[in-house]
């Protein structure tokens, strides 16, 4: 039985900037009246988790518990969560927060991804701008920031703000077991999956193209393929990644080695321009290719970050003489409770194969999983809290 008031788990901790990820003991309190105590299952590691550590993403203060790709089982539920339906023992999906009020009209239109306080929520931390609000301390008392992305889910047990909580749909058939290659659907997939969704939108006989063959390109991938789509090519760097993508439903694919200019690799695939690309590396240059190969009325959605001082130089009159656009996506904007389940329900179609992607990692092995995903021989680290 845990106690009450205090809550002694483990989590890893970035103490500054730079600092590596370490597993330490730590201290959560009681929940709120619209928080959730969840028993993490499975954690999968992210590029943000990792670009918020080195530094490049402000966080607010340090030490940090990260993690935004939780699934595990609930364990309290706060006095005041406003799905009455959620109960202790509930399988639950974690996900990014939003504010969900009427007045924000991101929220208000399902679009949560575009919410007008995503920053703010997620990165400064659910509860308050400061770590003396979170809910997580070290066994001495000094604070540690939590709730990153409304979660910290890179930790046993945490406490979650209710709006980062998806239930699995009733009936659905997910399982525990089932969390092991679906944790990651609350961000990673549901970035892929929702920008083709909800933004891009192609019919079956348009042209799509995928640029970066991680697990947002590949959930975006498969996600086209589930809505019918014929031709899609897949674009990265590594074999490796461009051998998975064609098993799992690529028409076309691209190394970019390959071949001296991207948008000329593409034209010469698709001599009319291509109808939808997204792009998941941020890379200017292959950004800016991107917006060549585009044809008329194409679209290209930008996932990923550029870094900091990059400069994209593009043609706008060529864009508006082609009625071409150019648009940044943020979480696919998505709303976590309605394309999580949607993303479950194609997952048991076998229409949305996310399990090829997923290697399970003990929490001891956590630097082998993050040298894996930078090497890029891996594409989704999953931790497996039980191993603890």
């Amino acid at each position: 039985m845990i106690p009450e008031k205090q809550i002694p788990t483990t989590a890893f901790v970035v103490e500054k900037p730079g600092a590596p990820f370490v597993l330490q003991d730590i201290i959560l309190d009681e929940v709120r009246a619209n928080e959730v105590l969840v028993e993490m299952k499975y954690t999968g590691l992210c590029h943000t988790d990792i670009v918020v550590q080195q530094g490049a993403i402000p966080v607010g203060d340090y030490p940090a518990v990260l993690g935004h790709e939780g699934a595990g089982i609930v364990r309290r539920v706060g006095s005041n969560v406003k799905d009455k339906s959620l109960q202790e023992g509930d399988l639950v999906f974690l996900s990014f927060s939003s504010c969900h009020e009427e007045s924000c009209s991101p929220c208000s239109k399902g679009r949560n991804g575009f919410c007008d306080q995503m920053t703010s929520i997620n990165f400064a931390g659910a509860r308050g701008l400061t770590a003396a609000e979170s809910p997580i301390s070290f066994p001495g008392g000094s604070s540690i920031r939590g709730q990153f992305f409304g979660q910290s889910s890179m930790s046993k047990l945490a406490v979650v703000d209710e709006r980062s909580v998806v239930k699995a749909p009733p009936g659905c058939g997910v399982t525990v077991e089932d969390m092991a290659v679906l944790a990651p659907l609350g961000c990673g997939y549901l970035t892929g999956a929702g920008t083709v969704f909800n933004v891009l939108k192609p019919t079956p006989k348009n042209s799509f193209a995928v640029i970066g063959m991680g697990a947002v390109g590949v959930a975006a991938m498969l996600a086209a393929r589930s809505q019918g789509v014929e031709t899609v090519i897949a674009v990265d760097i590594v074999d490796a990644k461009i051998e998975l993508a064609k098993s799992l439903g690529a028409s076309h694919t691209l190394n970019t080695k390959s071949v001296s200019d991207l948008a000329q690799g593409l034209l010469d695939i698709f001599p009319d321009g291509v109808d939808c690309i997204l792009d998941t590396t941020g890379v200017v240059p292959l950004l800016e290719a991107a917006v060549k190969a585009l044809g008329h009325e194409g679209t290209l959605a930008i996932v990923g970050v550029a870094r900091a001082g990059s400069s994209l130089k593009i043609d706008l009159l060529k864009l508006m003489m082609g009625c071409q656009r150019v648009v940044g996506v943020i979480e696919g904007c998505a709303n976590p409770a309605m394309i999580v389940p949607q993303l479950i329900d194609l997952y048991k179609q076998g229409k949305f194969p996310v399990d090829k992607l997923a290697k399970i990692y003990a929490p001891a092995d956590f630097e082998q999983a993050m040298a894996d995903l930078h090497s890029g021989s891996i594409i989704k680290p999953i931790i497996k809290w039980a191993d603890l």
